[in-house]
């Protein structure tokens, strides 16, 4: 009985692993692409509009 409610524990504790992950997939990709200056996200891969002069 013992080692069912281990066993049961671990399972349980995996699935809420899983899902921790599958939460936010490509949030260090998402992170990656903010300016470091202003903070808003750069798209493509020419400069910020708050580095742009002009």
């Amino acid at each position: 009985m013992f080692l069912k409610i281990i066993s049961l524990f671990l399972v349980f504790m995996m699935v809420l692993a899983i899902f921790g992950r599958l939460r936010f997939p490509g949030q260090s990709r998402l992170e990656s692409r903010k300016c470091p200056r202003c903070g808003r996200y750069k798209i493509g891969s020419g400069p910020c509009s708050c580095e742009e002069k002009g």
